[in-house]
């Protein structure tokens, strides 16, 4: 039954990450496309951890994956803002 959840978690992650993708191609400006990546690309890979540490059943394991999650998510927060206010600096809206 564990399995069943952890590949549910694992395909809703990678639906967020297919999300994440077409919302870069289809919204209109940097902004929305910033948004959309980190906000579905952040809840995909959280999912993911999620699912691979049911499936892998380890709390090392587990703790790992979570602290490379809250890595990613801060990476992820600071290089979108940093895009951000490079394009504001530009004149990009």
């Amino acid at each position: 039954m564990a399995e069943w959840v952890a590949f549910a978690f694992l395909f809703a992650g990678v639906g967020f990450f297919a999300a994440g993708s077409i919302g870069l191609l289809r919204l209109p400006d940097l902004h929305s496309r910033l948004h959309a990546l980190t906000k579905a690309d952040n809840l995909g890979l959280g999912l993911l951890v999620v699912g691979l540490a049911l499936l892998d059943g380890g709390l090392v394991k587990g703790i790992k994956l979570f602290l490379i999650w809250l890595l990613v998510m801060a990476a992820s927060a600071a290089s979108s803002y940093l895009i951000a206010q490079q394009a504001m600096r530009r004149g990009s809206r």
